[in-house]
């Protein structure tokens, strides 16, 4: 019997499109779920809602029990989900927007790289060890499948610092081209089946390489229709990427808008309307989350009649190939181990994967565009310098690491960057460990 188990559980909505997705999964119907969060209102909400759906879709096979002592919820997992937030939108992530604000460097989202994304990371890596650890103990050979962002820090951090198989999975990839056909207005013209692409770099900020129409480049026609889009519009930051880069980025214009020095000046405000960039988009994301539970506990937890339908998630296909031996093919998360060759070693990558029996297996690349690979290095100092100071506890690997970052950097100087990185500190207390 195939047992996974779920760390953050009280992430209600996801939790029933992972574990949903599993219920609906022949290989994967009978699993020991195993549900834990340190929130036990929420987690008791979520365990109601999957049993729901394990009687209306599932025929009750599968087992589902929350646990209140995490490593005895992890004792001979096969899979683990990891979907935490340390520190939650109050106080943490009000922290990293509202420090920032006064020194004069505004954010969108906040959790991958940046101001947001380096304490968003130092937060959650001492407990992601503190969860390896568990593993270690008492399911070493499970896999982790991680779905918190900061994304490539943590999936660094874990591959770097502990010896539990990990892989992060992300979005992104899945909606690039589809989001893509939308904003360029022929989403309805086109079958996808008629299109192969691929896509690799950084999470959040892997590239769009090719695309093909039934063999022929479709890309010329793209940057045609592309440049016919005036500004502003919903993914104009992407488009001005594209414009004087030349390819297409996976994650949304507000995400990327925070990723490069480009975009969010205090000393050209005009940008902000210009390129409809969302200044504090994931605050108010937050609140409307918060404030709409409410009505959706009662469509979601409290409905009898609640059924699943198979998300395009990845984690049910990766269990079901691993499980099965059938194979599947993914965008991961990985250690760069010579597969994106213009990029450093052991970085974090996001590559194809096939995925078997033998794991989750990155497949090649090689060189990316050298302006591409620029970009994504620009990003992985912050990262690569955060995992360090996760690792070591050495304060100065924080500075450094805002101080390479393109947005920080472009903003502030040196001396407001470190007291900005100092107050951070500070203000987080006991969810940050000791540095010295």
């Amino acid at each position: 019997m195939v047992k996974i188990c779920f760390i953050g559980a009280g992430s209600t909505i996801f939790a029933r499109n992972v574990l949903g997705d599993a219920m609906l999964t022949p290989s994967l119907q009978d699993a020991e779920i195993a549900l834990y969060d340190i929130d036990k209102k929420r987690l008791k909400e979520s365990e109601l809602m999957l049993k729901t759906i394990n009687n209306n879709s599932n025929q009750n096979r599968a087992k589902i029990k929350s646990f209140s002592d995490r490593k005895e919820a992890l004792k001979g997992a096969n899979f683990v989900i990891n979907a935490i937030q340390v520190g939650g939108y109050k106080p943490s992530t009000v922290i990293d927007f509202e420090i920032p604000k006064k020194y004069g460097l505004q954010q969108t989202i906040g959790d991958t790289t940046g101001i947001g994304g380096i304490f968003r990371g130092l937060r959650t890596l001492p407990v992601m060890f503190e969860i390896a650890k568990d593993m270690e103990e008492v399911c070493p050979d499970a896999w982790l499948l991680n779905y918190t962002n900061p994304m490539a820090i943590l999936t660094m951090g874990m591959l770097k610092a502990t010896k539990i198989k990990t892989v992060g999975l992300c979005h992104s990839v899945q909606v690039c081209v589809p989001e893509l056909f939308e904003h360029l207005g022929i989403k309805d013209q086109y079958n996808l089946d008629e299109f192969q692409w691929k896509i690799a770099g950084i999470n959040h900020m892997a590239w769009l390489l090719e695309i093909n129409r039934n063999g022929k480049d479709f890309y010329p026609e793209i940057r045609s229709l592309a440049s016919k889009i005036a500004n502003p519009h919903k993914d104009s930051v992407r488009f001005e990427l594209m414009k004087h880069f030349g390819y297409y980025i996976t994650e949304s214009s507000e995400h990327n808008a925070e990723y490069h020095p480009y975009f969010i000046k205090k000393n050209y405000p005009q940008l902000i309307d210009q390129l409809q960039i969302p200044i504090d988009e994931y605050l108010r994301r937050c609140v409307t989350q918060i404030e709409g539970w409410e009505l959706q506990r009662e469509e979601i937890v409290n409905n009898g009649s609640l059924e699943h339908t198979r998300s395009r998630e990845y984690a049910s296909y990766i269990m079901d190939a691993i499980t099965t031996g059938t194979p599947t093919v993914i965008a991961g998360n990985v250690l760069n181990k010579g597969l994106i060759t213009n990029l450093p070693e052991n970085c974090c990558v996001e590559v194809p994967c096939l995925v078997d029996k033998n794991g989750v297996q990155p497949t090649y690349v090689g060189n990316l565009p050298t302006q591409l690979a620029a970009l994504n290095r620009t990003n992985i100092n912050v990262q690569e310098l955060t995992v360090e100071a996760a690792m070591t506890l050495e304060k100065d690997k924080i500075y450094q690491a805002a101080l390479l970052d393109p947005h920080a950097n472009s903003e502030l100087s040196i001396s407001e960057i470190k007291a900005m990185v100092d107050e951070l500190i500070a203000a987080h207390g006991d969810y940050l460990p000791t540095y010295k």
